[in-house]
């Protein structure tokens, strides 16, 4: 039996007595019901029985009364009842006082009916009682069961498991990390007195009470799971509900938990990057945090990349659009093997991925974001494009790397840039050329291209494309001919003709340097005035 003094009140024929004192007792928990039938009963009684008697033993001495409901009260007893109208007539004052003052419930029982009816009244409350929560105990089991055999996200587990079981829930992990928690659940509170130990346990705090079950894999505890019932005792039914939840939570943390958590820990550290570049916390502070979940790579080296939608797109839709775009750069797995931090800013997505990830001169990076972009699927006007930093050392330079990439999308759409993915580097002489006059540039052009330009359009066009992408290349035959799609005996064909028309020897480091130049001027006149077009 696990009724509350107040819910055996309203069971018939109890319902039929009087709490004449204790109120404030009336929460205690009715395990079982005694009978008196000696002196010494009270030395008998167990925790959380109630003692009904006829006063029989007590009705002459008031003291021998008091000392029996002192003892009660100190063993744990959850209350008496006394039938009145054999032996007393009433319930002494004073037996009254001192229930009042324990909170010790003292209930007048009714005369018309034997103990033995209230007592069975009481059993087979507690019977049906029981009866219904077994019932819904066992459909809550099924359920819990259908959820484990289904293959679901983390919050979709926790959800569901909140919503069988019927109260709110949370999960910490095993650094004191807060995984899930209900709604109305403070992160601060769940965590306040961690560390833990692996047991079972009933916590109250500050208005709150919960059960906290610790999540095994075998012999190791893999976190704690919080269930904040409102019930003052818990039943074996309810413990094992509890215990079965916490099983089920347990295997798919051991099967999902790693990428849940690594994902959340990414997501809380993306924000926190995004702080920083705008100034709202220190360098010490996202150090501190990389060093708590030992990401040290920020000072080992690093890439950033700043990937941004098309800007003539409804910008009242640019933040959504902006967070499905981070969803699939996340759901991409080469981008996934990077191991980034991805964080949503004003500008477009802004990614940090290590250096050691991101591989020599942050090729690996780039064929990532090519990846990604590409199997968005959508066409040139739509399709966001990606720009990357130079490679840096330290987390005291990313404000540099995001206004690297910030500058080099503002270069490429100034100068027309094709490419979907444009590296800082390749544009980075072009800010320090802007001041240079347009007619000094078209000398320059005329002075390295000239013997070329002077040909027919359509031959131009075509040795111009071969000339740049060997640039791009840095002068290798083999990366030419691939990226053009030809045999690498054409592209060294046209190379040495080109060789021949501009009178320069390739195999000159500073010539490769000016030619680079004429380009990047080209694409400056092209981009201001449509002079000097490609295959003109």
């Amino acid at each position: 039996m696990h009724l509350t003094v107040e819910q055996a009140l309203a069971v018939y024929p109890l319902s039929e007595g009087k709490l004449i004192a204790g109120a404030s007792g009336k929460h205690r928990i009715v395990k079982s019901i005694n009978v008196m039938d000696a002196p010494d009963i009270a030395d008998w009684i167990k925790e959380g029985e109630m003692l009904f008697t006829t006063a029989y033993l007590i009705k002459d001495d008031s003291d021998e009364a008091s000392e029996l409901l002192v003892k009660l009260f100190n063993r744990g007893a959850s209350g008496l009842g006394i039938k009145l109208g054999r032996f007393w007539e009433a319930i002494p004052e004073r037996l009254v006082r001192l229930a009042d003052e324990l909170g010790f419930p003292l209930i007048a029982l009714p005369f018309q009916f034997t103990f033995s009816d209230q007592m069975n009244g009481l059993f087979q409350a507690e019977m049906k009682r029981s009866t219904v929560q077994l019932e819904g105990a066992l459909e809550k089991q099924i359920r819990l069961m259908r959820f484990a055999l289904r293959a679901e996200s983390m919050p979709s587990l926790f959800d569901s498991v909140t919503e069988v079981i019927g109260c709110p829930i949370a999960v910490v992990g095993s650094k004191g990390q807060v995984v899930y928690h209900s709604p109305g659940i403070s992160a601060d509170w769940l965590t306040g007195q961690w560390p833990w130990s692996p047991h079972k346990n009933r916590i109250k705090h500050e208005g709150l009470q919960a059960f906290r079950m610790p999540l095994m894999n075998r012999d190791a505890c893999t976190g704690f799971v919080f269930f904040f019932d409102t019930q003052p005792l818990l039943s074996a039914v309810d413990e094992g509900l509890y215990t079965q939840a916490a099983e089920l939570i347990s295997h798919h943390l051991n099967y999902k938990y790693e990428d849940y958590f690594e994902l959340s820990v990414r997501k809380d550290f993306g924000a926190l990057i995004k702080q920083f570049l705008k100034n709202g916390v220190t360098v010490e502070a996202v150090l501190d945090y990389a060093g708590r979940w030992e990401m040290d790579w920020l000072g080992q080296g690093y890439y950033c990349a700043l990937v941004d939608l098309p800007s003539e797109l409804d910008s009242a839709r640019r933040p959504e659009r902006l967070n499905e775009l981070k969803a699939s750069m996340l759901g991409n797995a080469r981008m996934q093997a990077l191991n980034g931090i991805h964080a949503v800013m004003d500008e477009g997505v802004f990614c940090v991925v290590p250096d050691s990830a991101a591989g020599p001169e942050g090729e690996a990076l780039r064929a990532a974001l090519e990846s990604c972009l590409a199997g968005l699927g959508l066409d040139e006007r739509k399709a966001p494009k990606a720009t990357i930093c130079a490679r840096k050392k330290q987390l005291k330079e990313m404000p540099e790397a995001f206004a690297e990439c910030r500058n080099t999308f503002r270069l490429a759409r100034e100068w027309g840039v094709e490419e979907r993915i444009v590296r800082y580097e390749t544009l980075d002489l072009a800010m320090i050329f802007e001041p240079v006059s347009r007619e000094k540039m078209r000398i320059y052009c005329q002075r390295w291209l000239g013997g070329l330009l002077n040909k027919e359009p359509g031959y131009v066009g075509e040795m111009l494309k071969t000339l740049e992408t060997y640039l791009d290349c840095d002068g290798q035959l083999n990366e030419t001919a691939k990226k053009l799609f030809i045999h690498r005996n054409t592209a060294t064909y046209r190379i040495e003709k080109l060789s021949e028309m501009l009178d320069v020897d390739f195999k000159k480091v500073n010539v490769l340097m000016r030619l680079k130049l004429a380009f990047l001027f080209r694409r400056m006149l092209v981009t201001e005035s449509g002079e000097g077009e490609r295959g003109a």
